[in-house]
């Protein structure tokens, strides 16, 4: 009997059609002769949907024709249930719950907010389904940009200099930030939501009254803000890491081309044709042009933000070389990377059809891991009495404040 993926995208996000091309990708390179494999289409308004239609890109131009041939789905958060249900009407209208498949496997491709965030990992984990990628922990501080760059601070990991604020404080203290800014950073700087990926809201300011107007554009995706200092002798470059946090490995690195100052949401999803869409189709150099030493320290860099993270899964690490003298900076990492870096992995000589595989043999390992660890006690103290008569009666175990 083959093992049978569920793999989940779409989402209520601004990645949501790079999830689904991401997805399709995936799919189309699971190897059939050893799983079967169940798309899960999560819509913008968060309904879920399965059907083999969803299997083809080219049907998503007309989204409610393609729901029309669908089922409507759910599972249940319930402990060792890895049910996919849903809802078929019977005599009298009466609904009943009908089974349409049990998955043994998640992948989730989900970018950004609602998935890549640690939000539905933690559906995941509730059941106690196997699936592959970071847990709950790792991605969300793997989005969220501040506390990652805090996180590889307190690890000697190099980051560039930056502050942050919420929204909130913005709007009481932006004189005293605007300060802080200038003082510590001064410009140019680049303002980004703390936790969306795909340049989203990301834009330059060179003064004050750019800076003003960009962190209120920012403001429409996040609470949180990010201002960095801006490197403008800047090159990028990324890395991806495949395994999890005792046992990786790095890929190959590449160099994105971007059009403008800052690679955008179209430099990296627009750039391909009808079959090469996502990561893959933005325009790159892989490998990319670096000198042994340069691209032996990223990689190490890379691996390090993966480790330190407690990442798990494929994901991909964005450094920035500062080409004035060399140094390199930790930009963020995506925990669940467009095209899931398929590209760089065929470039270090990994098959997307082989990186799939090694993605479900993660999951089932670290399944089987967790299950040999103590999450509860079998000895129940109200039995004996324990915590019957409140805090300050209570017999038995002794609870501190």
């Amino acid at each position: 009997m083959k093992t049978n993926i569920g793999v989940f995208f779409g989402g209520r996000s601004t990645e949501h059609e790079i999830s689904v091309i991401s997805a399709n990708q995936a799919m189309a390179a699971i190897d059939r002769e050893r799983f079967d494999v169940t798309p899960i289409y999560i819509t913008k308004d968060g309904k879920w949907y399965t059907g083999e239609a969803l299997m083809d890109v080219a049907n998503y131009r007309d989204i409610p024709a393609l729901l029309s041939r669908c089922t409507p789905v759910f599972m249940r958060p319930l402990y060792n249930d890895y049910g996919v249900y849903t809802l078929k009407k019977g005599l009298f209208g009466k609904e009943n719950i009908r089974t349409v498949t049990t998955l043994d496997v998640v992948i989730p491709v989900l970018h950004g907010h609602d998935g890549e965030d640690g939000t539905f990992q933690g559906i995941l984990q509730s059941t106690d389904i196997p699936f592959a990628g970071c847990d709950v922990l790792a991605s969300a501080n793997g989005m969220d940009k501040i506390t990652m760059k805090m996180i590889l601070s307190a690890d000697n990991i190099p980051v560039v200099d930056y502050v942050w604020f919420t929204d909130k404080q913005w709007f009481k203290q932006q004189d005293e930030l605007i300060a802080k800014i200038e003082s510590k950073i001064g410009y140019p700087v680049i303002i980004k939501p703390a936790n969306l990926g795909s340049s989203v809201g990301i834009a330059r300011a060179d003064n004050r009254e750019a800076l003003i107007a960009k962190v209120a554009e920012a403001e429409k995706y996040s609470t949180r803000i990010i201002v960095e200092h801006l490197v403008e002798q800047l090159q990028e470059i990324n890395c991806s890491v495949l395994g999890d946090c005792n046992d990786y490995r790095m890929s190959v690195l590449e160099e994105p081309i971007k059009s403008g100052e800052i690679l955008s949401y179209t430099d990296k999803y627009m750039g391909g044709t009808k079959t090469t869409q996502g990561m893959q189709a933005s325009k790159k150099r892989i490998p990319a042009d670096l000198p042994k030493e340069m691209t032996e320290r990223i990689q190490f860099l890379a691996g390090e933000t993966f480790r330190v993270l407690g990442c798990h899964g494929v994901s991909r690490v964005d450094v920035i070389v500062d080409r004035k003298d060399n140094s390199i900076y930790v930009n963020e990492i995506n925990t669940i990377p467009g095209s899931l870096s398929f590209y760089l992995w065929e470039a270090t000589g990994l098959t997307f059809t082989a990186l799939m595989t090694e993605l479900v043999q993660l999951a089932l390992r670290r399944k089987r891991d967790m299950g040999m660890k103590t999450v509860s006690y079998d000895q129940n103290i109200f039995s004996m009495g324990g915590g019957t008569k409140g805090a300050k009666g209570a017999k038995g175990a002794k609870f501190h404040k």
